[in-house]
């Protein structure tokens, strides 16, 4: 009796590779959109934060042009000031508004994962802008 139970049981080889193949290639761009996005999410916060300092030393009386890109270009780290671009707008007396705004290529943030899907990273930048008052 246990033969023909046996015997009666539908041949199931190769079900299990066959849903690994369909699944893994969806399963695997999860992971690379989950790690790009997440090197994208810490890049953008280290370029609020240059920005930040830049405008910090914009603020201070006295500082030039020259100042606030050594001061960010400390911030952002050798990784990402290599291509960084900074835009200062300093004020002339105490109570100007001062403007620095930093822009990064996403390249230089994070590598370029999800291009054979369409999202390409070239031409894409993080940007942020702060304003202060001079003191």
């Amino acid at each position: 009796m246990n033969v023909n139970i046996q015997q009666k049981r539908p041949k199931r080889r190769g079900v299990l590779s066959m849903e690994l193949l369909l699944t893994l290639p969806i399963f695997a761009t999860l992971l690379l959109g989950l790690f790009e996005f997440s090197l994208l999410f810490f890049a953008r916060g280290d370029v609020v934060e240059a920005s930040r300092v830049g405008a910090r030393q914009a603020s201070i009386q006295g500082a030039s042009i020259e100042d606030v890109e050594a001061a960010v270009m400390h911030s952002l780290g050798p990784r990402m000031s290599s291509r960084a671009s900074i835009h200062a707008v300093l004020g002339d007396y105490s109570g100007d508004e001062v403007i620095v705004g930093v822009r990064v290529p996403m390249s230089s943030a994070s590598p370029n994962l999800l291009w054979p899907i369409g999202f390409n990273l070239h031409g894409r930048h993080l940007y942020c802008q702060t304003r202060m008052v001079k003191e």
